[in-house]
């Protein structure tokens, strides 16, 4: 199914489900810390990617892993302006991955569409996104990534998080953010009985705004249930993205683009 939007200006078609492309412009990034770094090498991994089918590219200069230190807002822009200055915006849909204020404000006014914020948004985004008309993804976390995993007492995973989505979302909406999407936040501030918990509640979390985002490409709990290192978590990946596009995923965030497109055009000739 196609949806057409209006994000930042731009008139987009988003296909649902659709293939988020991951871009990491960071030295430190949990599976690709260092490759594109460069600017060059991030906007030619952006073009492969969207070759690759890509829907949405989502591009973050300031990695989020568990344990990761925040860095300043200067070293954050210096690394992303080059990127948004090159990057195709007439062929794909791009989100900027940031929890800050200054870097969404000038990320939003170098073009982008969505703003990615792991910290749920803040008013000031919310007034920032209905005013520019771009669209939101809101993640849950339990804390920010130096002590997110410290932080996993839940009274019920799914259903406190799902209350905290919900009341974001509705926050968002009712400041006329024109698109949110809600993203529980695998691995963020979360143990493995908790991250599959979440995840087998899809089709819970896609009734929220336009739908669900689900990241749970390459990361740990796939290691901690296979016993695998991240370059070996390809096949937990696409089973992961298989089965929340089969739950009502509206987008799935994943490293492996092209393997991702390939495995949901057969599920869905098959389907």
């Amino acid at each position: 199914m196609d949806v057409n939007l209006t994000l930042n200006g731009y008139a987009v078609r988003l296909r649902t489900p659709c293939v988020m492309g991951i871009v990491n412009i960071t030295p430190d990034s949990f599976s690709d810390g260092g490759a594109y770094l460069s600017p060059d090498k991030a906007v030619a991994q952006c073009e492969k990617l969207i070759a690759e089918g890509a829907g949405i590219i989502d591009v973050g200069a300031e990695s989020t892993r568990p344990g990761s230190i925040a860095i300043s807002v200067v070293e954050e822009l210096d690394r992303l302006r080059a990127v948004l200055a090159q990057f195709p915006y007439h062929q794909c849909i791009l989100s900027v991955d940031t929890y800050k204020i200054e870097v969404q404000r000038e990320a939003i006014a170098r073009g982008a569409h969505i703003v990615n914020d792991i910290t749920g948004g803040s008013a000031e985004l919310f007034d920032l996104a209905a005013r520019s008309q771009v669209g939101l993804v809101l993640m849950h976390t339990s804390a920010m990534p130096e002590r997110m995993q410290l932080k996993t007492d839940y009274t019920d995973v799914v259903e406190d998080v799902y209350c905290y989505l919900e009341a974001r979302v509705r926050l968002a909406v009712s400041a006329g953010v024109p698109a949110v999407w809600c993203d529980p936040g695998i691995g963020f501030g979360k143990t493995l009985e908790q991250n599959l918990a979440l995840l087998k509640a899809t089709r819970r979390f896609s009734t929220l705004g336009n739908g669900v985002l689900i990241g749970a490409s390459r990361k740990s709990w796939i290691g901690k249930l296979c016993g695998s290192n991240v370059q070996q978590r390809l096949g937990g990946s696409l089973s992961a993205a298989l089965y929340c596009v089969q739950e009502g995923a509206a987008i799935v965030r994943v490293h492996d683009v092209s393997e991702t497109v390939q495995a949901l055009r057969v599920r869905e000739a098959l389907a």
